[in-house]
């Protein structure tokens, strides 16, 4: 078994554990998208996972490509000056997670790089599986 310590980002900590996921069904998601002008990010900045219970995962990419998640809600959209507005909403048909709405998740793993801990997870429903990565600073979903 890895130790806490190893697995932990040295900027950020270990944070939650997304296993805390299995066996729950996920109810909401929530994504956190920049805009500028008429532009839409095509890859969301933050995603929340909101099983149902109510309980929520925030799940996002650190600066040192580290993949940060921790207990909390989605927050509100807000301007960047001018380099536009995060805007807050539930995902719609924007990520791959949309697809497993009201699913059980069946699994988690968790990939851990020693420099900067937590770099990846795999989320499991029957229907197939999704994929959170950090990339370069920059939160990645994948199926």
């Amino acid at each position: 078994m890895e130790s806490e310590k190893v697995n932990q980002c040295p900027l950020n900590g270990s944070g939650a554990r997304p296993e805390i996921l299995v066996g729950r069904r996920l109810g909401e998601v929530f994504a956190a998208w920049h805009r500028s002008g008429d532009e839409e990010a095509e890859d969301p900045l933050d995603v929340w996972l909101i099983d149902g219970q109510g309980s929520s995962l925030h799940v996002t990419s650190g600066s040192d490509w580290c993949l940060i998640v921790e207990s909390s809600r989605p927050h509100e959209g807000y301007e960047v000056d001018s380099w536009g507005r995060i805007e807050v909403a539930p995902v719609g048909d924007r990520t791959p997670f949309a697809a497993h709405l009201g699913e059980d998740v069946l699994a988690v793993k968790e990939e851990f790089e020693p420099k900067c801990g937590r770099i990846a997870f795999d989320v499991t429903f029957a229907s197939g599986r999704v994929r959170c990565d950090s990339w370069a600073g920059d939160l990645r979903l994948s199926t």
